[in-house]
């Protein structure tokens, strides 16, 4: 495989269109800009790579639909900011990290192993005994940041953290 080469432009281009993006969804990037610059050039890599922004923290099969867990912004950054203060790359941390009160420290990997992708079943406990009302169009759910709509399509790309519609799903 050939060495992938990004210009250091387009890694400063594309670092301040993510830190426009964070802000105005609420986020913040890691404040280390060097570091945060080189886990661009890695997201921009696995773009020219595998045509799309996989996590460079992680291992990526190639395969969009087995990686969609892990496309920035993943599934798994707000439960990592929740739970830890940042997400499991520190691209996105957490309001007292981007403000230097607090240090990011390891993050644990909630991506199931390989062999359980696509098997995990949940159960859902009815509200009430009462029938669930018929909706004139579908619901669709951002699964990285849980917006919620009513139409026939899920939106091409997310009004909140700007995913395309390829990481919604069916909520109702």
């Amino acid at each position: 495989m050939p060495l992938i080469q990004i210009r250091p432009e387009d890694v400063v281009a594309s670092y301040h269109v993510l830190q426009k993006d964070a802000t105005d969804g609420g986020y913040h990037l890691n404040p280390d800009a060097e570091f945060t610059k080189n886990l661009v050039s890695g997201l921009l890599k696995n773009e020219q790579r595998y045509g799309y922004p996989a996590c460079p923290c992680r291992l990526a099969s190639g395969k969009k639909e087995q990686d969609l867990d892990i496309i920035c912004p993943c599934d798994y950054r707000d439960p990592d900011l929740n739970d830890f203060g940042s997400c499991y790359c520190a691209l996105y941390v957490s309001d007292a990290i981007a403000n230097g009160g607090k240090i990011s420290g390891p993050v644990p990997d909630r991506r199931p192993p390989r062999s359980e992708r696509g098997t995990i079943i949940t159960h859902t406990i009815p509200l009430s005994a009462s029938p669930s009302p018929t909706l004139p169009l579908p619901v669709w759910r951002c699964k990285v940041c849980g917006y919620l709509c009513a139409r026939e399509q899920p939106p091409e790309i997310c009004p909140i953290c700007k995913v395309t519609k390829d990481r919604f799903e069916r909520f109702m």
